[in-house]
């Protein structure tokens, strides 16, 4: 079990690639998943990234000590390390995990929440409707599993947070890749965004009015990324180019 420090809020995202033809998984990408990728993106659009286990954590909430449910939400930003995590308990944390309902995220390293605006996660492509710390999980149908991904990120509220961007590349042979970008809102619905930049080893490209970019890439194990101001970036999806 891990010590933190106290406050905090919520959100993630789970980005899928498919490969075909001279592109193909880097080797363990097609074994079973071990961990709960994490990633935590920063008002900056810095991320920091890390694939943890399920285990639960302790963190302390003022002058309490609360224990958090293995697989949450929450427990997975702790053990990813992003930098000192801000809680406030609505709740009656206390050493059982069961109590941690209402832990709540007010900032991560010292980026506090203001108003509307503040800290959430998501599951996969959407916006989870329960506490971070919930032991009903964040959807309430049970907690995260090995190869699940949780974006934490601020959410700048208007109507809704940004849009969180997901990535599907695909070969078209030659080493050329075409990666089809969609921006997903709360509830996961994904529409195409244009002008998001694309990179892997150097190389970048910008997303037509379709939202797909195509990248020229020599044989090799590559990771790509998108991002857009005013968008949460994506994971890194790892592709080999074959020779």
């Amino acid at each position: 079990m891990k010590l933190v420090r106290a406050r905090q809020v919520a959100l993630g995202a789970t980005l899928a690639f498919c490969v075909a033809g001279l592109v193909a998984p880097v080797p363990g990408v097609g074994a079973a998943p071990t961990g709960i990728e994490v990633m935590t993106v920063f008002r900056s659009g810095a991320a920091s990234a890390m694939t943890v286990g399920p285990q639960g954590v302790q963190v302390r909430v003022g002058k309490k000590s609360c224990a958090v449910p293995a697989r949450s939400p929450l427990a997975a930003l702790v053990r990813s390390r992003p930098g000192a995590i801000g809680l406030k308990d609505f709740g009656s944390c206390s050493r059982r995990a069961g109590d941690a309902g209402g832990l709540f995220v007010r900032s991560v390293r010292f980026q506090r929440n203001r108003g509307q605006n503040g800290w959430v996660y998501k599951v996969g492509h959407t916006l989870a409707t329960a506490g971070a710390g919930d032991p009903a999980g964040p959807f309430g149908r049970g907690r995260l599993r090995a190869g699940q991904r949780v974006t934490w990120f601020y959410c700048v509220y208007r109507s809704g947070c940004q849009r969180t961007i997901g990535l599907r590349v695909r070969s078209e042979g030659g080493g050329l890749l075409s990666v089809r970008v969609r921006g997903h809102d709360d509830t996961g619905r994904g529409v195409a965004v244009q002008g998001v930049g694309v990179r892997a080893g150097g190389v970048s490209a910008t997303t037509d009015g379709s939202g797909t970019a195509r990248l020229s890439l020599a044989p090799g194990r590559y990771t790509i990324r998108a991002s857009k101001p005013g968008l949460v970036r994506s994971f890194g999806e790892r592709v080999t180019v074959l020779p």
